[in-house]
């Protein structure tokens, strides 16, 4: 909770103020007191109150004057709040152990659909953009609400050799960037200092989908730094099982000169019974040091869950909103409230006695 006017809390004095008029009035009352014969007599005039009921009304107009006075510093709340300008850089990892068969027919076509299918459900007003990566990584598409320039470039995907996670972070953060004046390029000295954890978040956010562990480049630790000091989010999907598989790439996802011009020779090729291992710390650590969240998905059906749920997330952040007409509501509707008890329970007694005899009549009569 912060306060865009916090000098107006001085209001609050208000409260104290009033009880201390209280107290110095019920002294001077005591001091005027006068002697009667009986007690019982006074007890007897005044309307039978328990001492919760004398309180209750002050306390509630006194709830209501410090909300009334709190309402003046103009509160503000940090609350999660949907983003009309949502980006989402989703990397894929086209590493030559995404063709591992594991997960039939392999991990890269299981993936790509998934892709596919997360684009086309996407909201049409959030902006997607499309990074590759294996030694190195790629930007293919940058953030676009054009899903058949998405869906294309996914075709196109080929496997090489290699595993640069936190190159693909560094590179879908200047994809960003481009689009996002808030955002400064991964080139550019921040200075010195992490956001706190209460800071903001961009509505711009990073995916990661892996089946492995960084091989080469900017360690993915590196990277999280980077991205957690420009309030991006980046949540990791860590894909894959642990049982041994042989690699199997059909035609069309491998080629002489693969994506990046250092895949395997030639289609159809065979790999190997032994899965490179996810690297879970490290992409556990990327989400939490930017405030995302990591995701295991084993099998095509959990990898399709995760990136359905995922819009929900992101598509929220963190925005300080004013929330001055709440505390004004909440202290009108408790002083009102005390001040109606106060009248309702000291309310005068209705006397019933009895019906006055007619104008000259005579008593007994």
């Amino acid at each position: 909770m912060s306060f865009d006017w916090p000098w107006a809390l001085a209001a609050l004095l208000a409260v104290p103020l009033l009880l201390a008029a209280r107290w110095w009035l019920n002294k001077r009352r005591k001091r005027a007191a006068i002697t009667v014969s009986s007690v019982a007599l006074i007890r007897a005039a005044l309307p039978g109150r328990s001492s919760w009921k004398r309180r209750i009304p002050v306390y509630l107009f006194l709830l209501g004057l410090l909300a009334l006075a709190g309402g003046l510093a103009r509160p503000q709340a940090s609350l999660a709040v949907p983003a009309n300008n949502t980006s989402i850089l989703l990397a894929i990892d086209v590493s030559g152990s995404m063709c591992t068969t594991d997960i039939a027919p392999n991990r890269l076509a299981v993936a790509t659909d998934a892709a596919r299918e997360f684009i086309r459900e996407t909201d049409d007003g959030t902006r997607i953009g499309l990074v590759a990566f294996s030694g190195i990584a790629g930007l293919l598409v940058p953030p676009t609400t054009d899903k058949k320039a998405l869906l294309d470039a996914i075709d196109t995907l080929k496997t090489a050799r290699g595993t640069a996670i936190g190159q693909a972070i560094l590179t879908s953060i200047d994809a960003i960037a481009e689009s996002n004046p808030q955002v400064a390029a991964t080139g550019v000295d921040l200075g010195d200092g992490l956001p706190e954890a209460t800071a903001d978040y961009q509505p711009d956010t990073i995916v990661v989908l892996t089946d492995g562990s960084n091989t080469t480049g900017v360690d993915p630790a590196t990277a999280a730094e980077q991205a957690a000091a420009r309030k991006i989010r980046v949540f990791t999907i860590g894909f894959g099982t642990t049982q041994p598989a042989q690699m199997i790439c059909t035609a069309d996802q491998v080629s002489s000169d693969s994506f990046f011009g250092q895949g395997p020779r030639g289609g159809g090729g065979f790999g190997g019974g032994r899965n490179q291992e996810i690297d879970e710390e490290a992409l556990t650590n990327v989400a939490d040091v930017t405030g995302g969240r990591y995701f295991r998905a084993e099998a095509a059906d959990e990898l399709s869950d995760v990136l359905a749920d995922l819009p929900r997330e992101i598509g929220l952040h963190k925005e300080d909103v004013e929330v001055t007409v709440w505390f004004v509501l909440a202290g009108a509707l408790l002083a009102f409230t005390g001040v109606g008890l106060a009248l309702w329970w000291n309310r005068a007694p209705t006397v019933i006695g009895q019906k006055a005899p007619p104008a000259g009549s005579r008593p007994g009569s």
